[in-house]
């Protein structure tokens, strides 16, 4: 299958690195693929891990981020919501095009 680039993005995250990368199929079908890459315990490597989300399935695979977040904030009331959307949490791009996730000091912390 013939996959075309439409979008990368890499972000750092403690010691694990993101990637989302937007691809098309032959048919012009657009889907995200998200991989989880760190580094494995004898450094003989990298260990990766991928999810492919398919355009068809955009809206469900939000609404159970969102719902998940919710039910940290509401119910274990380990997040604040109000966090995410606040200009302390922010990405900054790196050179390459990398980007940083940076942290407030009081809020969010990578897993």
């Amino acid at each position: 299958m013939n996959q075309r680039g439409y979008y990368s993005r890499k972000v750092r995250a403690g010691k694990r690195t993101y990637f989302f990368d937007v691809r098309a199929t032959r048919n012009g079908d657009f889907f995200m693929t998200i991989t989880e890459s760190k580094k494995k315990h004898d450094d003989s490597g990298f260990e990766n891990h991928k999810v492919f989300i398919y355009k068809e399935d955009f809206h469900k695979f939000i609404h159970a981020l969102k719902e998940g977040l919710e039910h940290i904030h509401t119910d274990l009331d380990e997040l604040d919501i109000r966090d995410i959307n606040e200009p302390g949490l922010h990405v900054d791009t790196e050179e390459g095009g990398d980007m940083k996730i940076k942290y407030p000091k009081n809020g969010i912390t990578p897993c």
